[in-house]
């Protein structure tokens, strides 16, 4: 192959990689939304590792609901206003003059 003849693909193949750089920058399916997947992928790992962490909260206190007998008690109270024989329950939430 003469050096011209291989100077002249040289630059043919130059163009054309520039050329399809160019296109896949520009394109709405190229690097654009490349960026924006990845961008989607960090947000839904973070989103996945908050999830994690509820998870083990949550397995953790399902733990304690089955072996420990103050966990019951305590979830017993906050959540279903359970209140022991002879105790006093004084309503701070409540408006004036509603009805409990």
């Amino acid at each position: 192959m003469s050096s011209t003849r291989q100077r002249k693909t040289w630059w043919l193949l130059f163009v054309g990689l520039v050329a399809f750089g160019v296109a896949a920058a520009f394109d709405p399916e190229g690097l654009r939304k490349h960026e924006r997947l990845r961008g989607d992928v960090a947000r839904l790992a973070a989103e996945n590792a908050q999830l994690a962490a509820q998870n083990a909260r949550l397995a953790a206190e399902a733990r304690a609901l089955r072996s420990d007998p103050e966990a019951r008690e305590r979830a017993a109270r906050e959540e279903l206003r359970f209140v022991r024989a002879g105790e006093i329950v004084y309503r701070l939430d409540a408006q004036p003059g509603a009805t409990p």
